[in-house]
């Protein structure tokens, strides 16, 4: 009901397509890879703040990624603003 009332679909994946969801599984491979495992929070919020911390600074500014020629993001927006 919520979805349909803002105009929104549940899944944008297509059934038997296994590569639709491929950019949102590596994400979260990199995320349990190089933020979650090993770690022992001890409590909630220091496990949110710490994947916040990754995703906002670690993943999305510095990390190179091949879908931008091998910039970072912010690098790549850097570059295109120029």
């Amino acid at each position: 009901a919520q979805l349909k009332r803002h105009n929104l679909r549940g899944s944008m994946s297509a059934k038997g397509c296994c590569y639709d969801n491929a950019c949102v599984e590596s994400f979260f491979h990199s995320l349990k890879v190089e933020c979650i495992h090993g770690e022992h929070f001890i409590s909630r919020e220091i496990m949110r703040a710490t994947v916040f911390n990754y995703i906002e600074c670690d993943y999305n500014r510095w990390r190179r990624h091949s879908w931008c020629g091998g910039l970072s993001p912010e690098q790549f927006e850097n570059k295109n603003l120029a």
